[in-house]
């Protein structure tokens, strides 16, 4: 299978990771936190699998739309 992008809805900057590379999680696992308007909003996965890679790091202004992760599904 392709490997998925794990992408978020929402800018801010990342607060919180909830996982490590080589982690198996499930579809709709929470991989990391966004803090956005004073709010903590999860991004979850979108299919099972294991992390291949984390993209962003803890305190990272990310973007709406941006990848925060690669699955290995």
């Amino acid at each position: 299978m392709p490997d998925i992008k794990i992408v978020t809805e929402v800018a801010g900057r990342v607060c919180a990771l909830a996982v490590e590379n080589g982690a198996s999680i499930g579809d709709g696992d929470e991989i990391a936190f966004v803090e956005a308007m004073k709010m903590e909003i999860p991004v979850t996965s979108t299919a099972a699998g294991k992390i291949k890679a984390i993209l962003v790091k803890l305190d990272d202004v990310i973007a709406e739309g941006q990848v925060v992760a690669i699955i290995d599904a």
